[in-house]
Parts: C-alpha cells; sequence; structure tokens
C-alpha cells in the first residue's frame, strides 16, 4: 500500500480514526507522519502507554489525575503499600496483591471495558477447576429453577431446586 499523503513512499503506519460512530482509514509513510503531526509509536512525539491506560481507566489524557466518580485518584490508597491509584494509572501494576482489594470499585469497570465481562467465562482446567464448574452448574441450575417456575412446572422446578441443594451440600464439606 502507498502513502495516501504523497503517493511515492510505502505506507508503514495506518490509522484509524473514530469519530461519532464515523470510522476514517489512514495509512501514511513515516515522512508523512511526522509531517503531518501523527503519533509515531516509538517516536519521541509517539505513542503513549500513559495515554492508553488513561483511556481506559477514566483518567484525564492530559495527565491531570482527574477521575469521573466521586473520590478523587489521590485519596485512594493501598493501606498494605502505600501505593494510590494514580500511581497505579501512570505505571500500569500494582504494588502488592492488597491493592486489587483497596481499588475494587474501580476495577470491575475497568475489567468490564477491556474484557467484556467481568466474571471468567473461558476454559476451567481439569484438575484445579472442579469447584469453579460445581458453581456455574448451580448457576445454571438456577437459572433453569426460575425459568420453571414462571412457566409454572413446580414438579420439575422442585428436583432442580434439590438438584441445587445437592451440589451446594457438596461444594461446603468438599
Amino acid at each position: 500500500m502507498v502513502c495516501q499523503e504523497c503517493g511515492k513512499r510505502p505506507a508503514t503506519l495506518h490509522f484509524t480514526k473514530i469519530v461519532n460512530g464515523e470510522k476514517t482509514e489512514f495509512h501514511f509513510c513515516e515522512t508523512c507522519a511526522r509531517e503531518k503531526g501523527e503519533l509515531i509509536p516509538g517516536a519521541s512525539n509517539g505513542f503513549s502507554i500513559h495515554s492508553l491506560l488513561s483511556g481506559l481507566l477514566d483518567l484525564d489524557p492530559a495527565g491531570k489525575g482527574q477521575v469521573s466518580g466521586s473520590k478523587a485518584p489521590e485519596m485512594l490508597r493501598c493501606e498494605e503499600c502505600g501505593m494510590t491509584y494514580s500511581q497505579f494509572s501512570k505505571l500500569g501494576r500494582f504494588g502488592c496483591s492488597s491493592c486489587y482489594k483497596y481499588f475494587s470499585d474501580r476495577l470491575d469497570p475497568l475489567f468490564k471495558r477491556v474484557h467484556g465481562n467481568t466474571a471468567h467465562v473461558g476454559k476451567i482446567p481439569r484438575r484445579s477447576g472442579g469447584r469453579i464448574q460445581m458453581k456455574r452448574q448451580i448457576d445454571e441450575l438456577k437459572k433453569e429453577l426460575q425459568y420453571r417456575i414462571v412457566q409454572e412446572e413446580f414438579e420439575a422446578a422442585a428436583e432442580i431446586r434439590d438438584r441445587i441443594r445437592e451440589l451446594e451440600r457438596g461444594m461446603a464439606q468438599g
């Protein structure tokens, strides 16, 4: 693909901009991109991981530390390691395992935005996933139970209820 600006050099940078739901693609060579002032990954004026994280974490991309919501990031602090939410947003990693607990209110929306869900729905290892599989089975049975109740199929609902109780007892014992 040739640069759409100069028409001479090969396009090595490909940008997609979406504004108000309208998608526009740009294909530039490095020279034309620099002249146009586009961000070039790895260059001194280039793409910043902080900018990406700031967007995901609802921080002001200018780095002023403003967060949507009631509590400013400076006020959110892990009591174990002392890391603030602002520091986490700049580093992109936590200081200790307790940070998950102290920043949990802000993590669920982040995980949902990044992964599309807050609960793991992928494969489960056979050796260590028995408890998780049992929990999933109970959740599915509870959905089925609600459906049977709405359909007024009370005998089937009672059987499902008993199966749920049996599985829950098995989880409590094991």
